[in-house]
């Protein structure tokens, strides 16, 4: 079992090595059960042993977790890179390759909020290229479902709030 679990450690590991994004919990595990490797809770588990270890880090929002790859799992990544098969490799490889762009898109686009200080809630928008900030826009609402329903349009109106932002100030 030791061994089934430090080849999960290290798939999830190379994952996050392949990209220059971070990769949310999501598109970690369903790459993983897309692929039988393992079930969902061993995959929660080893996420939350590599977070403990400060193999990874993580960036949480109120609707999904971001992660990336610390130096020191670059460095056990180095030293167990062989606990995981060059097909299980070549798969990750696939997977980027066909999923990319969506792969992107999802982590350089997102939205969150807070409480405020003295009330209501801070809305936080932002669109990214490569972790470099292209938009980071903030807005205080009186509600949290004001506030949510900011953060779940933000992921389908990014693109044309970002054109209007655009048009309106370089006039």
């Amino acid at each position: 079992m030791a061994d089934l679990n430090t080849m999960y450690r290290v798939i999830i590991l190379y994952m996050l090595s392949k990209v220059e994004f971070p990769l949310t919990n999501t598109q970690i595990t369903n790459f993983i059960l897309e692929k039988d490797y393992t079930n969902y809770f061993t995959v929660q588990q080893t996420i939350a042993d590599l977070l403990s270890s400060e193999l990874i880090t993580a960036e949480s929002t109120h609707s999904n977790t971001r992660y990336r790859i610390t130096e020191e799992g670059r460095e056990t990544l180095r030293i167990f890179h062989d606990k995981i098969s060059d097909e299980i490799k070549e798969d990750i490889s696939i997977y980027f390759t066909e999923h990319h762009y969506e792969l992107k898109q999802e982590t350089a686009i997102y939205a969150d909020y807070d409480k405020a200080v003295g009330g209501g809630y801070q809305v936080h928008c932002h669109i990214r290229n490569l972790e470099i900030p292209v938009l980071d826009l903030s807005l205080r609402v009186q509600t949290k479902e004001q506030a949510r329903a900011i953060c779940a349009n933000w992921e389908k109106e990014n693109g044309e709030v970002y054109a209007m932002l655009m048009d309106t100030l370089l006039q």
